[in-house]
This record gives C-alpha cells, sequence and structure tokens, in this order.
C-alpha cells in the first residue's frame, strides 16, 4: 500500500521562490507557468546532447532544494523482505552505468494537436520543445532492486519525488509518484546522479531521478524519496485521473495509462523561420522514438509534395537508440513568399509519422508530420 502522501520523506526539501531555479532567457526558452520549453532554434550547432542549461523543465509544483547529506532513497513495501534507505554517498559508490537518454513530456506537441483539430486542449500548450537528451549517470534500479532483495512475487514499484504536494481544484493528489511493472523496472530503468558530466541541478531532480527510456516524461521521477516495491498492482492520481489515453478509440481501464512515446521530428529553426531566396541552405533537425532508433527521414520543402531523404547524422559511441537522431538536407529555397517544411520520421519497428494524429482528450502522444512556416525573403 502507498504511503500516506503527507509524509515529511528523508530529507529537508525547501521550495525556492520561483517555480524554476535556472534562468530561462527568452531566446533559449518558452515559459509555461512552472514549466519551460526549449526553442527548436536554440538546439542549432548544439551537438547530439541538449546542454543543461537548454533542457526543458516540467514541474508540477515548484523545484525544492534538498539537502544531499541528509537525502535517503527509502525502498520499502512487500515486495522487499525488509526495508532499505541508501545515502547519496552509498548510491554513488555503487557501480554505475552511462547512457544517452531522451526525456519527452507525454503533452509535448500538443499545441499542434490543437492546431491541426482545431480545437484547444487543456493542459500545458507545448510546442515541440518538450524533450531533451542528456548523458546520464547512475545506477540501474534493478540493482538497487536486487541489493534489497526483491521478491519474485513482486509485480509492480512506486517511485516518489520529494516536490511539494500537487493540488488541482482544491484537491491534494500528494507528491508526484506513478507506478511501473516490475518487468520495466529491471530492465533498462536508472537511478540518475549525473546529468552531461555533472551533478544533476535542482530543476533537473537533484540529488537522484530516474530516467526510464522511452517512456512519457511523467515516469522519470525527480526528486526520488522513496520506491514501493508490491506484490499487489499499484495506481496513483497519475494513471487513474492523470496521463491517460481517452477518448473515441481508447478504451478506459488500467491500460490508458500513457506508457512508451511516439515518432516525432522537428527542425532545428526559428518559428516561423526566416530564409533567404536563392541562397542555400542546410536544414538541420531531430527525430526520435519510444519505440527505438529513427533509421529514416524524409523531407518535404513544398508541404508534402515531393520528399526527399534526409541525410542521418552518425549518434556518438555509446549510443543505444534511446536517445534521438540528428539529420541535415541541402536546399536552396526559390523565390520570395511562403514556404512549409515538413519532416517524417520511421523508426526501427516500422512505425511511422502520420499526416495527422489520431483523437484523444487530452492531446497526449501527438506523432504527426508538422507543418512548419517558413518565409523566404529576397
Amino acid at each position: 500500500m502507498d504511503l500516506d502522501h503527507r509524509t515529511t520523506g528523508a530529507a529537508a526539501a525547501t521550495a525556492i521562490p520561483s517555480a524554476i531555479l535556472k534562468p530561462l532567457p527568452p531566446e533559449v526558452f518558452v515559459v509555461h507557468g512552472a514549466s519551460a520549453e526549449t526553442r527548436w532554434a536554440a538546439m542549432r550547432g548544439q551537438g547530439h546532447h541538449t546542454p543543461t542549461d537548454r533542457f526543458f523543465v516540467r514541474n508540477h509544483t515548484a523545484t525544492p532544494l534538498i539537502d544531499a547529506a541528509a537525502w535517503r532513497l527509502r525502498l520499502h513495501g512487500d515486495g522487499l523482505p525488509a526495508p532499505r534507505a541508501i545515502t547519496y554517498d552509498e548510491l554513488r559508490a555503487l557501480p554505475a552505468t552511462v547512457a544517452d537518454i531522451a526525456i519527452e513530456c507525454a503533452g509535448n506537441g500538443r499545441a499542434h494537436f490543437s492546431a491541426q483539430r482545431g480545437t484547444d486542449y487543456p493542459g500545458i500548450p507545448w510546442g515541440l520543445g518538450a524533450i531533451g537528451v542528456a548523458r546520464w549517470r547512475g545506477v540501474p534500479l534493478r540493482v538497487l532492486l536486487e541489493l534489497a532483495g526483491v521478491r519474485p512475487a513482486a509485480v509492480a514499484v512506486m517511485p516518489r519525488g520529494l516536490d511539494a504536494s500537487y493540488v488541482e481544484d482544491g484537491v491534494d493528489h500528494g507528491r508526484v509518484r506513478r507506478p511501473l511493472p516490475i518487468g520495466k523496472a529491471l530492465d533498462d530503468v536508472l537511478v540518475a546522479y549525473e546529468m552531461n558530466g555533472r551533478p544533476l541541478p535542482p530543476d533537473h531532480g537533484f540529488p537522484a531521478r530516474l530516467v526510464v527510456p522511452g517512456w512519457s516524461g511523467v515516469a522519470s521521477i525527480k526528486w526520488l524519496g522513496d520506491i514501493e516495491v508490491s506484490c499487489a498492482p499499484l495506481s496513483s492520481p497519475w494513471t487513474t485521473e492523470f496521463y491517460l489515453m481517452t477518448g473515441p478509440g481508447h478504451p478506459a481501464g488500467p491500460d490508458a495509462a500513457l506508457a512508451e512515446q511516439v515518432v516525432k521530428s522537428a527542425f532545428e529553426l526559428p518559428w516561423p523561420a526566416r530564409l533567404r531566396a536563392f541562397a542555400p541552405q542546410v536544414l538541420h533537425g531531430r527525430s526520435w522514438s519510444g519505440h527505438g532508433r529513427v533509421i529514416r527521414v524524409e523531407v518535404s520543402v513544398d508541404g508534402g509534395r515531393v520528399w526527399r531523404a534526409a541525410e542521418l547524422l552518425r549518434p556518438p559511441a555509446g549510443d543505444a537508440g534511446r536517445s534521438w537522431t540528428r539529420w541535415r538536407l541541402g536546399w536552396t529555397p526559390g523565390a520570395p513568399g511562403p514556404a512549409e517544411l515538413m519532416a517524417r520520421a520511421t523508426d526501427a519497428t516500422g512505425a511511422r509519422q502520420p499526416l495527422a494524429s489520431g483523437p484523444n482528450d487530452l492531446g497526449y502522444h501527438f506523432d504527426a508530420v508538422v507543418r512548419h512556416p517558413v518565409t523566404v525573403v529576397a
């Protein structure tokens, strides 16, 4: 059974005056209340990894400040023989894994969903910038569970953060927490304590966070405080009330909870962009999927009439296909006037971006090809 969400946790955590601690220059971020979206133009020339100072922020409440010396990661529940607490120093002393992994908010692309379907959806109106790829360093969750003696009968884990309780419409839903099936927990989930070679910044989960490859970002709990290990299925408001795929063609029930992400593509250009007529350009972009590596990207410079294969750039050594694929394509704009750029990706499973996304009530998992507006100028 889940612990009372009003417990104080194992470490002192205080909210900072503003919801986000790091600077949010307007040329890099679009601020959405307590969250911040990366502008794609700010990613041009940045290499494979999103610089930490440009990585998007999704907060349900506000970034807490946590004392690493007092912090404990508590593992508990009937799926373990006894509770176990791990200190920050103990975590960092365990054998580490380094991995390039994307984290993406489930609502990434919601603004395009609204434009495509001619209706507004509730939630943050993200463009395509609620994603980032970092080189994470940490301990596989599997190692911690085995260290704590996970029982063969365990079926689920419930990670929970140390940020403040989330209150909506006067209802206190407690701290952000979301269960994972034991199979995923024992597979490729990381308890990360470094991001791009440095300790996690507060906005990105210091002192430790989950990184759940391929899944909606809400599963990658920040400011990790405890993990319940259970021999029975677990649920939380983040699987029964929020982050659900509902609406026509989406049956209710436990399968409605969001899991794997979908295929998307973005150009590293301002929105809208202005390009010089008859001046050779190299269009750059990135494509990604929760199902595996993107293996093909096609680009149209005429609103979808003709498609050309983009050149895929080689990923860094050690990349296991859980981040994104960078690509480029040469183009010389014609006469001045409006133009429309489109990119569509195909992943290793054969999933390809459609021209329109299927509907759902909350605008989650937008996967359609985006029409990027360009003005060609003399």
